[in-house]
Order: C-alpha cells, then sequence, then structure tokens
C-alpha cells in the first residue's frame, strides 16, 4: 500500500524549503534523510521512500532552496551556491528530521551532492550512519571517452555560455537536465574542472572540515558503471576521509542481473535490490565488491 507522505516546510537561512515526509507504520527502526544530488527533485526519490518505509524507515525528502518546489521567484534572481545547499540547506534537513522523528537512530543518505558535505557538518549523536552514493571528485577528465563530450559542452561551451546569457543554467532547454541558479552552476563548474576540487574553497566559501575521526559509520559507493562522476573520482573522495575510517564500496550492475545502475538511475524505481544493500551496515554486501577501505 502506498504511504501518504506529509508535506512539510522546512525553515533555512530566511527562507524555507519544501519537504515530503515518509512515515514507516508502527515503530521506526531509524529515521532516514536523502540530501538529493545536483538536479534532482525530490518527488524522483518517492519510490526509494515508498520502498524504505516497508522497511520500517521514516523517510525525509527535500527540495533545496530556489530548486524544485522549494523554488521561490525566479532563478535569476537566486544568489545561491552549491555550497549553501550543501551546507545550509543540508543542515536544516537534518534538524527538520530531528523534530519529525524525535526518537531512534537517524541515517544520512547523501547521493551525489548530497554526499559531498560530510566533513563539514556537525552530527548529533543520533546519526549513527552515512552513506554516500555517487558522491566524489570527479574532474572533467576522468570521463569515459563516450561522455566527455557532453561533459566538455557542459562546462566549456554550451553551460557557460547560456548561463552568462540567461543569468541562470537553463538545463531544460539545453537538455542537461534541471534549470539552477546561475551561483549553483559556477561554482560547480569550477569544482569540476579544477583538480583540487572543492579544496581551493576551503576558509572562504566553505568552512574548515571538522575532525573525520568523529564522524559516524560512513560508506561511499558508487555504480561500477556511473560516468557522471566515475568510481575513480569517488575513491579520491573516500581517500580524502581516510582517517574517519570510511568504506569505498562498489556496486556492480551485472551482479544485480541488470545493464546497467548508472548515477541518477540508482535510486530510481527498480533497484530495491541495490537499495537494500545500500542501507546495509559497513561491512561488504553479498552484491557488492568492496574496492577499497578508505
Amino acid at each position: 500500500m502506498e504511504q501518504i507522505a506529509e508535506k512539510v516546510t522546512i525553515p533555512c537561512a530566511g527562507s524555507t524549503m519544501v519537504g515530503r515526509f515518509y512515515r514507516a507504520s508502527g515503530q521506526a527502526r531509524a529515521s532516514v534523510l536523502l540530501n538529493a544530488a545536483t538536479g534532482v527533485p525530490q518527488r524522483y526519490y518517492r519510490h526509494f521512500a515508498q520502498w524504505a518505509v516497508q522497511q520500517g524507515l521514516h523517510v525525509l525528502t527535500y527540495d533545496y532552496r530556489d530548486f524544485g518546489e522549494s523554488l521561490n521567484g525566479h532563478l535569476k534572481d537566486s544568489p545561491l551556491t552549491m555550497a549553501d545547499w550543501m551546507l545550509e540547506d543540508q543542515s536544516a534537513a537534518l534538524a527538520a528530521l530531528a523534530d519529525l522523528a524525535p526518537r531512534g537512530p537517524i541515517w544520512v543518505l547523501g547521493h551525489s551532492l548530497g554526499g559531498l558535505g560530510v566533513a563539514f557538518h556537525d552530527y548529533p549523536a543520533r546519526v549513527t550512519r552515512i552513506t554516500t552514493i555517487g558522491s566524489g571528485f570527479a574532474h572533467h577528465w576522468d570521463h569515459p571517452w563516450s561522455y566527455r563530450p557532453v561533459v566538455l559542452a557542459f562546462w566549456f561551451l554550451l553551460g557557460p555560455l547560456a548561463t552568462a546569457l540567461m543569468g541562470y543554467l537553463p538545463g531544460k532547454s539545453l537538455r542537461f537536465g534541471a534549470d539552477l541558479p546561475a551561483g549553483v552552476y559556477w561554482q560547480w563548474r569550477r569544482w569540476c574542472t579544477s583538480r583540487d576540487f572543492f579544496a581551493s574553497d576551503i576558509g572562504s566559501a566553505l568552512p574548515y572540515p571538522k575532525d573525520e575521526r568523529a564522524l559516524p559509520q560512513l560508506r561511499i559507493c558508487v555504480a561500477k558503471d556511473d560516468v557522471v562522476v566515475p568510481p575513480s573520482g569517488v575513491e579520491r573522495y573516500a581517500d580524502s576521509l581516510r582517517a574517519s575510517g570510511a568504506q569505498f564500496v562498489t556496486f556492480d550492475p551485472a551482479q544485480y542481473g541488470r545493464a546497467s545502475l548508472g548515477h541518477i538511475e540508482l535510486l530510481g524505481a527498480g533497484n530495491e535490490a541495490v537499495w537494500a544493500d545500500l542501507l546495509a551496515p559497513s561491512q561488504t554486501a553479498d552484491n557488492c565488491v568492496e574496492v577499497a577501505s578508505a
């Protein structure tokens, strides 16, 4: 039976975000905060959330400010950056989930951008597990040749030209996904075209990282066939969190009888077997391959 999600308003830095809270029937064994990937609306995750409810989990999804259901006004007027979404919005959502579900452990599931801010957040004791999927330090030369023309056009041709002209990224018109605030696009572009990714922003747009040894249990995962944030970039991210004891895991689509798992698609409908392994504790699940421990 499909669970009807409760629409919630999440205060954030003088503005608000719109979220959906999926409540497990009975006593939940944990509550899951799902931090979305860049340009992916929360409605995309409804299949995952409905599945998780059946596993005895509460789930909170939400749209970052000035995106999706949280869009207020025109994108051209948005001052927001990727760092704002990664820091302020994700922190506000975590606080909202703690209020919505005042008891029991909290698990954080970060998809792509949703998992990049791990080292910059303060986590309350209730957060016992963090899992990222497709989160990594992707440089434009990391992508396979088949995908590289798309990436180069996005970062060096159509993407910057259209954003400069329009005052926001017209992703839908360019068939590059969703429309995004200009500040999000420009910072994202700088990170993905720099060998040090966001390191140059630490101390300015980004705070200094927290003590990694104090982080909750951490798994950094990626699909073996992810071309958007390839495994090499995700492994670099895991290596940067070596002191946390993070586990780096790849999911092989062949082990699930799938031709592909991808980047965004992995959290789309029909991947329940992968989701079970994704939310597993920090140990190698039967259907995934541990490449290295960070």
